[in-house]
């Protein structure tokens, strides 16, 4: 069992940035392939980025220059760094961590875009 919990949201302007972090509690964390994934009010989950155990990454068309996905595998913790937020990133952002058949989410960090 691995417990991922995310941090870092809040409320922020249009432009602005904003730092989400997710800890797990995985002995070894450097095996997982850990994602970000996004769900709005009346939305499906969408898949944000993704990045590998080597440190391959893969984004979403709709974030692509704007956000960066990295991991620290000595801290255990996983990192979403967001600029130029709009108004259409606003949703609840989620943590996962997959390893084979495996799957282990977060409970989510709020992300508000609002001027």
């Amino acid at each position: 069992q691995v417990q991922v919990v995310e941090s870092g949201g809040g409320l922020v302007q249009p432009g602005g940035s904003l730092r989400l972090s997710c800890a797990a509690s995985a002995t070894i964390f450097s095996i997982y392939t850990m994602s970000w994934y996004r769900q709005a009010p009346e939305n499906q989950r969408e898949l944000v980025a993704t990045i590998s155990t080597y440190g391959t990454t893969n984004y979403a068309d709709s974030v692509k220059g704007r956000f960066t996905i990295s991991r620290d595998n000595a801290k255990n913790t996983l990192y979403l760094q967001m600029n130029s937020l709009k108004p259409e990133d606003t949703a609840v952002y989620l943590c996962n961590a997959a390893y084979g058949s495996l799957n282990f989410w977060g409970q989510g960090t709020q992300v508000t875009v609002s001027s």
